[in-house]
C-alpha cells in the first residue's frame, strides 16, 4: 500500500487517541493481505508481524463463514479471553484494524471508541485513495528528465 508521511501521521494519530480512549492494550491497522500498516500500544511482547497476518486470516475465514451463510462479510469480530479480548473491524473494505484490551475498560467503551475511530480513518483513507487514483502514485511533480537520470545512476549503484 502507497502511503505518504502526512496520512500516515493522521493514521497514527486516530490509532493513539483509539488506544487512550479506549484504554486499550495495543492496535493494530493491517491490510486485508495480512501486512501491517502501524500499532501503537507496547507490542514488544508479541511478534506483530505474526498477529497482524493472523488477524487478516481470521478476518478472512470469517468472512467466508458469512458467505456460506448468507451475509457479505462480518464487519465486525470480538474474541472474549480470560484476561484479555480482542475486537477486529473493518476500514473502508481494504484495511483491519485490530484492538487488544483487557479488564480495565469495557467492550462497550472499545466499541464506541471504535466506531470513532472507524469513521475517522475511513475519512483518511478515503483521502488517500482518491489522492492515489486507482492505486497509482499521483505526480510527484518530478520531471521525466530528473526520474531517468535517478534511475539511471541506481543502477550503477548496483552494478557489479
Amino acid at each position: 500500500m502507497v502511503m505518504f508521511e502526512e496520512d500516515y501521521q493522521q493514521i497514527n494519530n486516530a490509532l493513539l487517541k483509539l488506544l487512550n480512549e479506549a484504554y486499550a492494550k495495543y492496535v493494530l491497522l493491517v491490510d486485508r493481505n495480512g501486512q501491517l500498516i502501524s500499532t501503537q500500544g507496547d507490542t514488544t511482547q508479541m511478534d506483530s508481524i505474526a498477529f497482524a497476518s493472523l488477524s487478516a486470516g481470521n478476518f478472512a475465514a470469517t468472512s467466508e463463514l458469512a458467505r456460506i451463510i448468507g451475509e457479505n462479510e462480518f464487519s465486525v469480530i470480538f474474541h472474549q479471553g480470560v484476561k484479555e479480548s480482542i475486537h477486529i473491524s473493518t476500514v473502508e473494505q481494504r484495511v483491519i484494524l485490530v484492538v487488544v484490551f483487557d479488564n480495565r475498560t469495557t467492550l462497550g467503551l472499545v466499541k464506541l471508541k471504535v466506531k470513532k475511530a472507524v469513521d475517522e480513518l475511513s475519512a483518511i483513507f478515503s483521502e488517500l485513495f482518491a489522492k492515489l487514483g486507482r492505486g497509482e502514485r499521483r505526480d510527484t511533480g518530478i520531471s521525466q528528465e530528473f526520474r531517468s537520470v535517478a534511475e539511471s545512476e541506481i543502477d550503477n549503484l548496483f552494478k557489479d
